[in-house]
């Protein structure tokens, strides 16, 4: 099973180079409530300007585990590092579970507004539709790349600028 990710990510891989190049979509969301605690505000993100709650119609694949998403988020991030060009953005993981996706710009105004934010995780829909293990799991045409997130059990998805501007979505 855990191959499995790994063809996922490495196919949402493959056009990392791309994801900077498509305009926004439409938010598949709507408001979150007042956000709780959140220990990791101030350290790796400030505190998140806007947030959403994405409920997704998927469910969470059953034996997956906090080792799994690690790995999955581990070949993400690699594709990134290996690449043949300098990825303006860090992704990884925390959370006792491995259950919140973390997603940092390196460069200043990479990720400098909401709808550069959403750029890339529309970007990122679009990798994950080309992928087999998305396309047996869902009707890749309507799922997005939150989905695929409540598929692999992650919570929530946080992409900030890493200086004023963080934006994060509870992924239901």
């Amino acid at each position: 099973m855990i191959k499995i990710y790994a063809v996922a990510a490495a196919a949402l891989l493959l056009a990392v180079p791309a994801m900077a190049q498509t305009k926004p979509a439409a938010p598949a969301a709507k408001p979150a409530a007042a956000a709780t605690e959140d220990k990791y505000v101030g350290y790796y993100y400030p505190k998140p300007n806007s947030t959403e709650v994405y409920e997704s119609a998927m469910q969470t694949i059953a034996g997956v585990d906090r080792a799994q998403r690690v790995q999955f988020v581990t070949v993400v991030s690699q594709g990134t590092i290996q690449s043949s060009y300098r990825v303006p953005y860090a992704v990884f993981v925390k959370g006792e579970k491995a259950d919140k996706l973390i997603i940092v710009g390196l460069a200043p105004n990479e990720f400098g507004t909401i709808y550069r934010m959403r750029a890339l995780l529309a970007n990122m829909t679009t990798m994950s539709r080309m992928s087999p293990f998305f396309q047996e799991r869902t009707v890749a045409e309507d799922a997005t790349f939150f989905d695929l997130l409540k598929l692999l059990g992650f919570a929530s998805v946080t992409i900030t600028d890493g200086d004023k501007l963080t934006h994060q979505v509870t992924i239901k």
